[in-house]
Protein backbone atom coordinates (compact mmCIF):
# COMPACT_ATOMS: atom_id res chain seq x y z
CA UNK A 1 0.00 0.00 0.00
CA UNK A 2 1.42 3.40 -0.68
CA UNK A 3 1.07 5.87 2.16
CA UNK A 4 2.08 9.66 1.62
CA UNK A 5 2.87 11.35 4.96
CA UNK A 6 2.67 15.53 5.49
CA UNK A 7 3.76 16.30 8.92
CA UNK A 8 2.97 20.26 9.07
CA UNK A 9 3.96 20.10 12.51
CA UNK A 10 6.99 18.93 12.04
CA UNK A 11 6.84 16.95 15.36
CA UNK A 12 6.36 13.76 14.34
CA UNK A 13 9.65 11.56 14.23
CA UNK A 14 9.92 9.87 10.99
CA UNK A 15 10.11 6.32 13.13
CA UNK A 16 6.35 6.45 13.35
CA UNK A 17 5.56 6.58 9.90
CA UNK A 18 7.09 2.86 10.40
CA UNK A 19 4.22 1.96 12.91
CA UNK A 20 1.55 3.68 11.08
CA UNK A 21 2.57 2.47 7.77
CA UNK A 22 2.60 -1.62 9.39
CA UNK A 23 -0.48 -0.65 11.18
CA UNK A 24 -2.36 0.67 7.79
CA UNK A 25 -1.27 -2.27 6.07
CA UNK A 26 -1.93 -4.86 8.31
CA UNK A 27 -5.71 -3.41 9.02
CA UNK A 28 -5.49 -3.48 4.88
CA UNK A 29 -4.67 -7.37 4.81
CA UNK A 30 -7.50 -7.90 7.25
CA UNK A 31 -10.18 -6.35 4.71
CA UNK A 32 -8.50 -7.38 1.59
CA UNK A 33 -7.67 -4.03 0.28
CA UNK A 34 -5.94 -3.87 -2.61
CA UNK A 35 -1.63 -3.76 -2.61
CA UNK A 36 -1.62 -0.74 -5.07
CA UNK A 37 -4.22 1.43 -3.22
CA UNK A 38 -3.02 5.18 -1.71
CA UNK A 39 -3.45 6.75 1.32
CA UNK A 40 -2.90 9.81 2.27
CA UNK A 41 -1.66 10.96 5.98
CA UNK A 42 -1.20 14.38 7.41
CA UNK A 43 -0.20 15.66 10.68
CA UNK A 44 -1.62 18.82 12.08
CA UNK A 45 -2.23 21.28 14.87
CA UNK A 46 -5.41 21.57 17.00
CA UNK A 47 -5.87 24.95 14.95
CA UNK A 48 -5.48 23.43 11.61
CA UNK A 49 -8.07 20.62 12.41
CA UNK A 50 -10.36 22.87 13.79
CA UNK A 51 -10.81 24.77 10.61
CA UNK A 52 -11.05 21.91 8.89
CA UNK A 53 -13.67 20.10 11.13
CA UNK A 54 -15.52 23.97 10.83
CA UNK A 55 -15.72 23.93 7.15
CA UNK A 56 -16.70 20.05 6.38
CA UNK A 57 -18.29 19.25 9.39
CA UNK A 58 -19.84 22.84 10.88
CA UNK A 59 -18.21 21.83 14.19
CA UNK A 60 -16.04 24.57 15.51
CA UNK A 61 -13.66 22.54 17.95
CA UNK A 62 -10.70 20.62 17.78
CA UNK A 63 -10.92 16.53 16.71
CA UNK A 64 -8.54 14.29 16.92
CA UNK A 65 -8.75 12.45 13.63
CA UNK A 66 -10.93 13.27 9.99
CA UNK A 67 -11.04 11.01 7.16
CA UNK A 68 -12.20 12.00 3.66
CA UNK A 69 -12.59 8.74 2.19
CA UNK A 70 -12.19 9.32 -2.18
CA UNK A 71 -14.08 5.80 -2.60
CA UNK A 72 -17.17 6.66 -1.90
CA UNK A 73 -20.15 7.57 -4.32
CA UNK A 74 -23.57 9.29 -4.29
CA UNK A 75 -26.35 8.51 -6.81
CA UNK A 76 -25.49 11.09 -8.80
CA UNK A 77 -22.01 9.93 -9.28
CA UNK A 78 -20.61 7.57 -12.22
CA UNK A 79 -17.99 4.90 -10.86
CA UNK A 80 -15.07 5.23 -12.86
CA UNK A 81 -14.26 1.77 -14.34
CA UNK A 82 -10.62 0.56 -15.21
CA UNK A 83 -7.66 -1.78 -14.50
CA UNK A 84 -5.01 1.43 -14.65
CA UNK A 85 -7.21 3.46 -12.48
CA UNK A 86 -5.20 3.60 -8.89
CA UNK A 87 -7.43 2.57 -5.86
CA UNK A 88 -7.12 6.36 -3.87
CA UNK A 89 -8.78 5.46 -0.56
CA UNK A 90 -8.66 8.80 0.84
CA UNK A 91 -7.04 11.57 3.68
CA UNK A 92 -6.67 10.42 7.14
CA UNK A 93 -6.24 14.24 8.93
CA UNK A 94 -4.62 13.72 12.63
CA UNK A 95 -4.21 16.13 15.26
CA UNK A 96 -0.86 15.61 17.12
CA UNK A 97 -1.73 18.24 19.70
CA UNK A 98 -5.11 15.60 20.36
CA UNK A 99 -3.03 12.30 20.48
CA UNK A 100 -0.87 13.82 22.79
CA UNK A 101 -3.87 15.08 25.25
CA UNK A 102 -5.91 12.12 24.65
CA UNK A 103 -2.47 9.55 25.26
CA UNK A 104 -1.95 11.49 28.74
CA UNK A 105 -5.75 11.46 29.41
CA UNK A 106 -6.12 7.72 28.55
CA UNK A 107 -3.12 7.27 30.26
CA UNK A 108 -0.78 5.40 27.42
CA UNK A 109 1.79 5.84 24.95
CA UNK A 110 1.93 9.24 22.57
CA UNK A 111 2.77 5.99 19.82
CA UNK A 112 -0.57 3.96 20.90
CA UNK A 113 -2.75 6.89 20.54
CA UNK A 114 -1.13 7.97 16.80
CA UNK A 115 -1.40 4.55 16.21
CA UNK A 116 -5.10 4.26 17.22
CA UNK A 117 -6.48 7.48 15.63
CA UNK A 118 -4.50 6.13 11.86
CA UNK A 119 -6.53 2.92 12.22
CA UNK A 120 -9.79 4.99 13.29
CA UNK A 121 -9.58 7.04 10.35
CA UNK A 122 -8.56 4.28 7.96
CA UNK A 123 -11.39 2.27 8.87
CA UNK A 124 -13.37 5.29 8.08
CA UNK A 125 -11.65 5.33 4.80
CA UNK A 126 -13.28 1.81 4.18
CA UNK A 127 -16.82 2.06 5.34
CA UNK A 128 -16.87 1.44 8.82
CA UNK A 129 -18.48 4.39 11.50
CA UNK A 130 -19.75 4.13 14.96
CA UNK A 131 -23.13 6.16 14.40
CA UNK A 132 -24.98 3.25 15.82
CA UNK A 133 -24.02 0.99 18.61
CA UNK A 134 -23.91 -2.07 16.58
CA UNK A 135 -21.51 -0.41 13.96
CA UNK A 136 -19.48 1.02 17.05
CA UNK A 137 -18.78 -2.25 18.70
CA UNK A 138 -18.19 -3.63 14.93
CA UNK A 139 -15.35 -0.87 14.43
CA UNK A 140 -13.83 -0.85 17.52
CA UNK A 141 -13.49 -4.58 18.34
CA UNK A 142 -11.86 -4.41 14.46
CA UNK A 143 -9.25 -1.31 15.76
CA UNK A 144 -8.52 -3.20 19.06
CA UNK A 145 -7.83 -6.53 17.41
CA UNK A 146 -5.28 -4.66 14.39
CA UNK A 147 -3.70 -2.61 17.51
CA UNK A 148 -3.41 -6.06 19.84
CA UNK A 149 -1.73 -7.78 17.01
CA UNK A 150 0.73 -4.92 16.34
CA UNK A 151 1.18 -5.34 20.15
CA UNK A 152 -0.38 -1.78 20.97
CA UNK A 153 -3.38 -2.71 22.72
CA UNK A 154 -4.14 -1.94 26.33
Amino acid sequence: MQIDFHDNTESVPESYYALIKGLITLAGKKENVPEDAEVSITFVDNEEIQVINRDYRNLDKPTDVISFALEETTEEELAIVGQEVPVVLGDIIISVEKAKEQAEDYNHSFERELGFLAVHGFLHLLGYDHMTKADEKEMFEMQEHILGEYNLGR
